[in-house]
């Protein structure tokens, strides 16, 4: 697949941290699936890990801590806690 950016760079599978402000404070979710453009670095989630990247979202605004790091792999079919 091209990248739909500089249109000449291919998309390719890697993994990426995601940065997300919430209501509580700040998430950062580490090793996020991902197709990165060698050429530019244009970063592409698919439309089901930004699901589940919504689903963690959603239980970490339940906690009260400022700053959340969590390790996508081991949050995906857990409930954070």
């Amino acid at each position: 697949m091209n990248c739909l950016v500089c249109k000449s760079g291919t998309m390719i599978p890697a993994e990426e941290s995601y940065f997300a402000q919430v209501e509580s404070g700040y998430v950062i979710i580490e090793k996020v699936p991902c197709y990165k453009c060698e050429q530019c670095g244009e970063v592409v989630f698919s439309a089901s890990v930004l699901e589940r990247i919504d689903d963690i979202l959603e239980e970490l605004e339940k906690l009260s801590s400022k700053i959340s790091i969590v390790d996508y792999s081991t949050a995906n079919d857990k409930k954070i806690a």
